[in-house]
């Protein structure tokens, strides 16, 4: 969660039920759409079997010719178009999303450059496997649920219809045991209760159990329907990428701009103000003995200006020293009193050490603007694999993720490189925010 100081939290009051869940699941449309999940994943799954089995199988006895691979790619397409199905049906019934698998990667037009694509694509050969996997499970799940749900709800409603048996069928009731000498029929009302207890047990179970089913389902989806692991972190890959070459793209930008606009402009102007003072030096030595001491002012502002651009992309005392000087640097430079506290064994590589530093700056320039705090803490230490960073202050709090953030460029630099940050921000404080990143020595 990613968020911004001083913005209130959107509360949302949760419906409360007088039912416990036990007693309304037989009832809840969640379980209504879990049971319906599972009877169609039959007739689906029948489907999809035989055209699996028959298709593949019809491939595999072409491929002594040239029509086997047509009939393989073909197979493979037909369950490629079942998977999109399926996806959708596990989105609408179970809530279950499930991104696309990695689309097929053709290096030229053509057929049989397709045919090819699809015979060497590790998730159309997925979607075969679920074909054949979900087929059995499907049957299991489908006996499984009907024969839970027809006996709760049927012996559950006994005391409704037993008389039937009397009336219809010259019988008691339902016969619990019989022989050639003896039956034992549920015909008196301290049996009838029981079997109406028995059918409640059942039928209270039955949605639970319905959806222990169905998250098997939704593992065989996910697993097999969706991208692969390797596939997903290459979109990752690329994705975190794309925000670092923006990132530094924007602290280019910011850099030219303040470049531009701060010391630059400054030095034009001491030139054009050393140039009049060269000429007023032998009419006037006076003003050109002034005009050069407010240059020697200008000269002093610019470095301050360099000194502070130098700072936020990359300050000596961090190449020189590490983050303990580094970021007592920043802090001494906050609004409020800051404690700081850095426990590592040893200095991280010199990028994560870099967006580490930037992140407390940030954190602690929102505190300065935004928190209202009288006192603020810097806490840094490694754990396992981890460099951890913890940013907490006694201002006002209420940060709201909802509501847009401030910091999400920040988040978006510690996500390139594996990071995390987290925000606790109760209405009325304190603050804490705490960034995860890689250790990388």
């Amino acid at each position: 969660m990613v968020t911004d100081y001083g913005q209130g939290y959107a509360t949302r009051s949760e419906p409360r039920h007088r039912l416990p869940a036990g007693l309304r699941a037989p009832f809840a449309a969640r379980s209504r759409r879990e049971f319906g999940y599972v009877l169609l994943s039959l007739p689906v799954a029948t489907v999809l079997f035989s055209w699996t089995v028959t298709m593949v199988v019809l491939g595999a006895g072409l491929l002594v010719t040239f029509l086997g691979i047509p009939v393989l790619a073909a197979a493979l397409a037909g369950c490629r178009g079942f998977g999109v199905l399926e996806r959708a049906r596990a989105r609408g019934l179970l809530g279950l999303e499930v991104a696309d698998p990695e689309p097929l990667r053709l290096r030229k037009p053509g057929a049989a450059a397709w045919m090819g694509a699809m015979l060497k694509s590790g998730a159309s050969w997925r979607h075969v496997l679920y074909a054949l996997v979900q087929f059995p499970w499907a049957v299991f799940s489908f006996s499984v649920a009907v024969t839970f749900w027809a006996c709760g709800w049927g012996l559950l409603s006994y005391p409704l219809w037993f008389w039937v048996f009397p009336a219809y069928a010259g019988e008691g009731g339902i016969q619990l045991y019989g022989d050639a000498h003896h039956s034992v029929y549920l015909d008196n009302p301290f049996e009838i209760t029981v079997t109406a207890l028995i059918g409640l047990v059942f039928t209270l179970a039955t949605p639970w159990l319905v959806r222990a089913l169905t998250t098997v389902d939704g593992l065989l989806v996910r697993g097999l329907l969706g991208p692969s692991p390797l596939s997903a972190r290459v979109v990752e890959l690329e994705s975190d990428r794309g925000i670092v070459v923006d990132t530094a793209a924007a602290d280019l930008r910011r850099i030219e701009r303040d470049l531009h606009d701060g010391a630059q402009a400054r030095l034009v102007n001491l030139a054009m103000d050393l140039g009049l003072a060269k000429e007023k030096l032998r009419e006037d030595p006076r003003t050109a003995a002034r005009m050069v001491e407010e240059a020697h002012g200008e000269v002093k502002t610019a470095l301050q200006e360099l000194r502070d651009l130098a700072r936020g992309i990359h300050p000596a005392v961090l190449t020189d020293r590490g983050l303990d000087a580094a970021l007592s640097a920043v802090a001494s430079r906050c609004t409020v009193p800051v404690r700081v506290e850095v426990d590592l064994p040893a200095r991280p590589a010199p990028a994560i050490e870099g967006i580490a530093y930037f992140t407390v700056s940030e954190l602690l320039q929102n505190i300065s603007k935004h928190s209202g705090a009288r006192s603020a803490s810097v806490d840094v230490w490694r754990s396992e694999d981890r460099l951890m960073l913890q940013v907490t202050d006694d201002g006002v709090g209420g940060a709201d993720a909802s509501r847009g953030s401030g910091l999400a460029g920040l988040a978006a630099r510690l996500d390139a490189v594996d990071g995390i940050l987290m925000v606790d921000s109760p209405a009325g404080g304190p603050t804490r925010v705490i960034a995860e990143l890689p250790w990388r020595g």
